[in-house]
């Protein structure tokens, strides 16, 4: 079965001065799934969701985007995609109504579909509030129902849930599934792991500009084996702890004092909890807890990006 991609790029590149923000970035999403782009700070996340909007032009390398070159057509691309970037686009001084009927008319879409997009988005019984009135969750969720009045091809979500509660979060995460099951292709950027875990059906981890790593979640946790993590009974214990999981696991261990907990990634299939118990015990480490698990998802980056805190 042939595989169709909504978004297809080859040795993207884009330079701003001295800063080589994108170095021959590879991209491949397939149609109808949820692509998780993860990545530090710097490494190009939102260059590459600004070329592949053609807000940017790349410096050199191809790109399609709902079956049209980025180059070539862009209005095409533009046709066909969605787009909610880091900062909300609506206009606080006009209600949420407003709001959405004034991208209907700008996009000559029925203005029935804002009435649709106000139920879907569960703002109807603030449909006639100032948008500024709103808190950060429903201005998130207006900019993403205005976002939406064209239903896109391909929506393109950067950082969509930065600074929102647990609730307006899950409330994203909610309507990001539904585009999913109804067909749409969504590029997301995120700052929280977990919600790449959950939405994601593949993700690419950039770095320096480039597709460093690239599976769906349970491959990527996979790929680096084990978590094991000790709670310690005081801080002075960290140490030979860490020393004990160096030993067993092969790896440099990840300490903190506050916690005192210590964890290692290993990749050696005949270490059990037992084993790590007893090492300890022999080493003189009062235990309050102890695990052996697979890793999640903000480990994996931490290992793969090589960096001991997570800056996503």
């Amino acid at each position: 079965m042939t595989t169709t991609y909504a978004v297809l790029s080859e040795g993207l590149e884009k330079r701003f001065g001295e800063v080589h923000a994108l170095r021959g970035l590879d991209l491949a999403v397939p149609e109808g799934t949820v692509c998780g782009v993860l990545g530090p700070n710097g490494a190009g996340k939102t260059t590459a969701v600004r070329v592949l909007t053609t807000l940017l032009t790349p410096d050199s390398g191809t790109a399609r985007v709902a079956g049209h070159d980025l180059r070539h057509d862009p209005a095409a691309v533009r046709r066909r995609i969605g787009v909610t970037g880091q900062n909300t686009s609506v206009d606080g001084d006009l209600t949420g109504a407003e709001n959405l009927r004034l991208f209907a008319r700008l996009l000559r879409a029925p203005s029935s579909r804002a009435a649709e997009l106000l139920e879907q988005f569960e703002l109807a019984d603030a449909a006639d509030r100032p948008a500024r009135t709103y808190s950060g969750g429903m201005r998130r969720r207006l900019d993403l129902a205005a976002s939406l009045i064209v239903r896109p091809q391909v929506l393109f979500l950067d950082e969509p849930t930065t600074g929102l509660d647990p609730h307006s979060r899950g409330g994203i995460w909610d309507a990001v599934r539904e585009l999913a099951h109804e067909g749409t292709t969504v590029l997301l950027t995120t700052q929280y792991l977990e919600e790449a875990d959950r939405l994601a059906d593949d993700i690419v981890l950039i770095d320096e500009g480039r597709a460093a790593h690239h599976g769906t979640p349970a491959e990527l946790k996979a790929r680096i084996g084990s978590y094991a993590e000790v709670v310690v009974g005081h801080a002075s214990g960290l140490p030979a702890a860490a020393a004990v999981l160096d030993q067993l696991t092969g790896s440099e261990p990840v300490l903190d004092a506050e916690k005192h907990t210590v964890g290692a990634v290993t990749t050696e299939p005949t270490l059990t909890l037992p084993r790590i118990v007893r090492e300890l015990d022999a080493a003189g480490v009062l235990v309050i807890d102890a695990s052996l698990r697979p890793p999640t998802l903000d480990e994996v980056f931490l290992r793969l990006t090589d960096r001991k805190e997570l800056v996503a």
